[in-house]
């Protein structure tokens, strides 16, 4: 079973050291631009996960507690990329979307390179939850400012999944 304090403070280095911080290859943005107020007004949890289906359908009956984003983790040794994402896109589809939430999920098992950048945690397999008007709503203001500018199509069809695409308006 994984350490809460060690995933903890693995999850909030990476934030700090890399998904607040201005990359070139993105275009001088952040890879999240709203991650360094996240984190510096602790508006994120983050949990140990026992089994992704089950843990993200409690999610949907549950909430995120008020905070922004919900970060589940899992050992990637005991959830094969298929596994887990086949189980965030289950839950997904017959819990979190119709009650209004999206788990976007991060498995070193399935490398996402952006630009030459690789934008994996890459110690655990993880389901980040938040709202999905919210997101929606912070993804159309980044976009109306360049934001997706440099990011490849083929990612964003992705990314965009059960989302509102902002580049469309």
């Amino acid at each position: 079973m994984l350490d809460l304090a060690t995933v903890q403070s693995d999850i909030e280095h990476w934030i700090e050291t890399f998904v607040e911080v201005p990359h070139p290859a993105l275009g001088g943005w952040a890879p999240c631009p709203y991650a360094r107020k996240a984190r510096l007004d602790r508006d994120f949890t983050v949990r140990v996960g026992v089994n992704p289906y089950f843990d993200l359908v409690n999610v949907a009956r549950d909430g995120i507690g008020g905070k922004s984003v919900l970060i589940l983790a899992y050992n990637p040794d005991e959830f094969s990329y298929e596994q887990f994402a086949s189980d965030v896109t289950a839950a997904n589809e017959e819990a979190l979307l119709p009650k209004g939430f999206i788990a976007l999920e991060d498995h070193p098992g399935d490398p996402e390179i952006v630009n030459g950048v690789s934008m994996n945690q890459g110690t655990y397999a993880l389901a980040l939850v938040q709202d999905l008007s919210d997101l929606n709503e912070k993804a159309q203001l980044v976009a109306k400012k360049g934001f997706y500018d440099t990011w490849p199509a083929d990612y964003l069809e992705v990314l965009f999944k059960h989302r509102k695409d902002p580049r469309a308006t």
